[in-house]
């Protein structure tokens, strides 16, 4: 079950003093994410997962007891193309908010079991009109419950080139299932910090996304929450059915600049 709400401060209070709270959702209602800060994605919307993401659908995704809860589930769930056999969530704030630098922080709690496979992450506004990986990408954390003693931080782009790349870390922070943490980036014009609550584990040059006078990372971006399920063959690896239903919590996410 999930702890009660707190209030944490700035996970690095030495950065962000000088800066001021300009978006947050604290999830203090109840019911579905509100509309005019959160929409949905459907359907299978990548990389083959098995999960199908419905649309304000409160099994799947609700906001109780002060906070987001995503839900992956085994069922039978009829779309307009065929029966899927998982459904699950994905929140996005595309449309109604971007943002272009500043601290990016997440308190949330990861659902444990293989398969497990929840994100925090952004896409580049543009990304419709450029295509992915030119758009940009930050996964501020992955949860891969295959591997439970870490969380990953990454960046997807192209280079210079127009040859994709991919740059992060997953060091090893325990059990983070376990409890809430603190996922958050500190992103300016020259890098993306990433941080799992007080320890700073990577560091993005955004040099190395260039492309003449044009950079990805220097402009605005939307955010994702989602729980995916992973499958065989897929990075998060194939799914232990037993662990559904899965919930993945969100205490409350806080934008500073």
């Amino acid at each position: 079950s999930a702890s009660s709400k707190t209030v944490n401060q700035p996970a690095d209070t030495g950065t962000i003093s000088n800066r001021k709270l300009v978006w947050s959702e604290e999830f203090n209602y109840t019911g579905p994410p509100d509309p005019s800060k959160w929409d949905y994605e459907k359907g299978f919307v990548r990389n083959k997962e098995p999960q199908y993401y419905t649309v304000q659908r409160l099994e799947n995704c609700r906001v109780e007891n002060g906070m987001l809860v995503l839900e992956a589930r085994k069922e039978k769930y009829r779309t307009p193309d065929t029966v899927a056999d998982y459904t699950s969530a994905s929140i996005i704030t595309l449309g109604k908010q971007t943002w272009q630098y500043g601290r990016i922080e997440v308190r949330a709690k990861v659902p444990a079991g293989a398969g497990s496979w929840p994100a925090i992450w952004l896409l580049g506004e543009n990304r419709l009109q450029v295509k992915w990986p030119n758009c940009g990408e930050v996964d501020i954390m992955e949860f891969l419950g295959r591997t439970p003693s870490q969380v990953y931080g990454t960046v997807h782009y192209a280079d210079s080139t127009g040859t994709y790349r991919h740059q992060g870390e997953g060091p090893a922070v325990g059990t983070p299932a376990d409890d809430f943490h603190i996922y958050a980036i500190e992103w300016d014009a020259s890098q993306i910090a990433f941080y799992y609550d007080n320890l700073k584990y990577f560091v993005y040059d955004i040099s190395k996304a260039q492309k003449g006078s044009e950079n990805p990372f220097q402009k605005k971006f939307y955010l994702l929450l989602n729980l995916a399920l992973g499958r065989s063959g897929s990075w998060a690896g194939t799914l232990d059915e037993s662990m559904l239903p899965m919930k993945f919590y969100v205490d409350y996410v806080r934008v500073y600049q």
